[in-house]
């Protein structure tokens, strides 16, 4: 070592060579929230209970379909049965194929009527194609049943409006879109695809939210036993989950979550937004 006395030996360690460790992975960004979105009341006056929608055989004519639900009326109406109807301007319908007529039908006002198509008005399933039966006409909005329910609107009396401004009054309706599946006896099964309510020049897609208890005409209510959020189990759920639709957590309970998970605390789906459902009581009369 002689004239090197600060000479220190050192070691130098050996190259390993592998794969570089991916980055922890960022946490997913916060799901949207949208606060305080207040439910309006919409008063439906014709309401078809659209899990009742039946065809069944006209017994006059075993090769025809007759369409048969139970319905609620709070005015006097009619039910108009299409097949093949395309949607057009104002929540007007059109059929497809000339040769078959619409059937329209009075009613009564009444709640929990059963409704039933007249014989000799069906329609010979037989002679389209499954496949036109069992789905809408893509890109075109064309279904294969529609059922309109239109309440009358009270107008005028004849010597204070003109007759043409009262033959435009358009009428309020709850229009029901639907598809026909062939079971394997040979019989049709109705599936409901969308419903539609046009009241007030104002047309709306009705949607279910799940969570919130059965409500009748004038007020929606939650006294059911689970109206509690499913986190904390102590506030009262006002909070739904789209697009799955579950009504399940509080508001403060949503936010937290929403920092945390993106799964529905029910059905585990992808949740895409929250919403906030403010649902106002009716002022005492």
């Amino acid at each position: 070592m002689g004239q090197y006395s600060n000479y220190r030996p050192y070691f130098i360690p050996p190259v390993r060579w592998g794969p570089i460790p991916a980055p922890p992975p960022s946490p997913p960004p916060p799901v949207p929230y949208v606060n305080h979105q207040s439910a309006k009341k919409i008063k439906n006056d014709v309401n078809i209970h659209k899990d009742t929608i039946r065809l069944q055989v006209d017994v006059l004519n075993q090769d025809y379909q007759l369409v048969t639900f139970t319905f609620d009326a709070l005015v006097d109406g009619s039910i108009t049965i299409f097949y093949f109807a395309k949607e057009g301007v104002n929540c007007t319908f059109t059929p497809v194929y000339p040769e078959i007529v619409p059937v329209k039908i009075p009613f009564q006002k009444g709640l929990g009527q059963k409704f039933c198509q007249p014989s000799g008005t069906g329609v010979d399933l037989g002679f389209f194609d499954i496949d036109d039966l069992s789905k809408p006409s893509p890109g075109e909005d064309i279904y294969p049943l529609v059922i309109s329910a239109e309440s009358y609107v009270p107008s005028a009396p004849m010597d204070e409006q003109p007759y043409e401004e009262e033959a435009n009054t358009s009428p309020n309706a709850q229009i029901t879109q639907a598809v026909l599946e062939k079971k394997d006896e040979g019989n049709f099964r109705v599936k409901i695809i969308k419903q539609i309510l046009w009241t007030d020049g104002v047309r709306y897609e009705l949607r279910e939210i799940y969570g919130i208890s059965s409500s009748d005409e004038t007020t929606i209510s939650d006294v059911d036993s689970g109206k509690e959020c499913v986190i904390c189990m102590t506030e009262e759920k006002n909070t739904a989950v789209l697009p799955c639709r579950h009504m399940c957590m509080c508001s403060e309970c949503a936010k937290e979550l929403r920092l945390q998970s993106n799964k529905c605390p029910i059905c585990r789906q992808p949740i895409h937004e929250l919403l906030e459902i403010k649902l106002g009581e009716e002022p005492e009369i």
